[in-house]
């Protein structure tokens, strides 16, 4: 399984993933859902997926190839708009289903392909995209400044909790690694190593890039700290007084 979250802040964005892809219990494999597409003082793009790892895979072979300065055509090499980029994912997925749906079909298997696009293209601040399976998208807003993809009900409460675009890009990072932690904690099917990028508004290149794995010193200290305090918070609150204590 999968998951992803892409949050937009008044600093920039910042996105997290993990990298662990199954197909039943003996078929748990590691594959990157977090990827950059850049041109240096220009843009800065990350995709991020969630899915079927074959559909992925394809879509971003679809977007890398194009991504030249000769290439024909509207490409996320030349898109002026973040809005046209996600177009341009969003058109990838189609071509996508066109192409393999039938036959997909046709062996009982759905498809399944959702992705987070997000970034700055200079000439307009960063923006961050939901783009779902059909290939139309939504945008975050100042009310709702993250997105999630796969396994998200887990790590959702600490992002409704903590999150607001006012946050700096070090904090946004720490809770989503919160939120990944708790996501780990109760799904086997999400596991390290993590990507964590960071890109901060009018930069044109990501900040921080750093793959999070189980000897990182930082993300231990993070799980560790986080369940001793939710348990000493938990107990300091007081006990229910609608019976007598026992």
């Amino acid at each position: 399984m999968t998951y992803c979250v892409g949050i937009k802040l008044d600093a920039g964005i910042v996105f997290l993933s993990d990298s662990r892809t199954n197909a039943g219990v003996d078929q748990v494999r590691t594959f990157r859902k977090t990827h950059r597409f850049e041109r240096a003082g220009e843009r800065t793009i990350v995709v991020q997926t969630a899915g079927n790892l074959a559909l992925s895979q394809a879509v971003l072979s679809s977007l890398r190839s194009s991504f030249q300065p000769d290439s024909a055509g509207v490409t996320l090499w030349n898109a002026k708009t973040m809005f046209d980029a996600a177009s341009i994912v969003g058109d990838a997925i189609r071509n996508a289903y066109h192409r393999d749906s039938a036959a997909m079909q046709s062996f009982g298997i759905e498809f399944n392909l959702n992705l987070i696009v997000g970034g700055q293209i200079r000439g307009e601040a960063p923006r961050l995209f939901n783009v779902y399976n059909v290939g139309n998208f939504i945008e975050s807003t100042p009310e709702t400044p993250y997105f999630q993809l796969g396994e998200a009900k887990y790590g959702k409460p600490i992002l409704d909790r903590v999150i607001t675009t006012s946050l700096s890009l070090s904090e946004a990072a720490k809770c989503a690694l919160v939120s990944m932690d708790s996501t780990m904690k109760s799904n086997l099917s999400v596991g390290l190593p993590l990507d964590l990028v960071c890109y901060r508004t009018d930069s044109f290149v990501v900040d921080q890039h750093k793959l999070i794995d189980d000897q990182d010193a930082y993300f231990s200290s993070i799980r560790r700290s986080w369940g001793q305090q939710l348990r000493k918070v938990f107990d300091e609150l007081p006990n229910p007084q609608w019976w007598s204590a026992r």
